[in-house]
């Protein structure tokens, strides 16, 4: 079995995978000072309750934004699971794509596990919309190479923003409001931030599309990403499980020996 982790800025997800199927999947807030037995104790209750030992897992990925927190999750890896993970940009990972940007180096792992992740699943060019503590906008060729994008701030990160930078703004949940036009604080907010961020959506979409210049499928992810694609057609599919399947593509091209036969090359 695959223990992936996706360490995010808000957000860490812990899955164990057999093969690419997901037998558990789990969330804990991203925290830099957790130490790998605190993390441990956790953990290791949450794969009891799917019938999952560490016993069992035999290989560990990790694709981090959050430099801080990579020595505990590594030493997680090394102490309880097995050995040495792999880490996605460290000199010696092939993550099998190109990328054409100015500096590469700069590139978010996250955003190039779901380049991964996208261009296995749907062929041809495609805009990857992760909507995390960034929204960010990714432009994979048909090719599979990493082509560039657009980061802008999350969704929440506004409605924070918001409500920090003007007084009487309360704190809301985001959820698709019935109408444009608000008739209070709290509706005018969820208006402004709801079909705020579809409009952002569908034109930097078209933006995309009219600079790219050839046809392009449009896939979503990340946390917010299951309500926003019911509010445009532009949004053609969405993975939840995005960056967790791509780690696991990344895993198994560099340990082909562990590759289950239904695991495509």
């Amino acid at each position: 079995m695959l223990l992936a982790i996706d360490v995010g800025n808000t957000n860490t997800v812990f899955a164990v995978l057999q093969g690419m199927e997901i037998l558990g999947e789990w969330r804990s807030a991203t925290d830099g000072v957790r130490t790998a037995d605190e993390y441990m104790v956790w953990l290791s209750q949450l794969m009891q309750l799917k019938g999952i030992s560490p016993a069992q897992i035999d290989g560990t990925i990790i694709s981090t934004v959050v430099p801080q927190a990579l020595f505990d999750i590594r030493t997680l890896c090394r102490k309880y699971f097995n050995g040495e993970p792999l880490v996605v940009g460290e000199d010696g990972v092939d993550i099998g794509l190109k990328v054409n940007i100015t500096r590469p180096e700069q590139a978010g792992a996250d955003r190039l596990v779901n380049a991964i992740a996208a261009h296995s699943a749907w062929p041809g060019n495609l805009i990857i919309i992760d909507f995390g503590t960034a929204t960010t906008f990714d432009i994979v060729s048909e090719n599979g190479d990493f082509e560039g994008g657009i980061i802008t701030p999350g969704v929440n990160l506004s409605l924070s923003a918001l409500h920090d930078a003007a007084a009487k703004l309360p704190h809301i949940a985001v959820r698709r409001p019935d109408r444009v036009i608000g008739k209070d604080t709290e509706t005018a907010m969820l208006s402004g931030i709801y079909w705020g961020y579809i409009g952002l959506v569908e034109g930097l979409v078209a933006r995309i599309k009219d600079e790219f210049g050839a046809p392009m499928t449009v896939v979503s992810t990340g946390g917010l990403g299951h309500l926003l694609r019911h509010g445009t057609p532009v949004i053609e599919h969405f993975d939840a499980d995005l960056t967790i399947k791509g780690l696991a593509e990344i895993y198994y091209r560099n340990r082909p020996d562990k590759r289950p036969a239904r695991v495509s090359a």
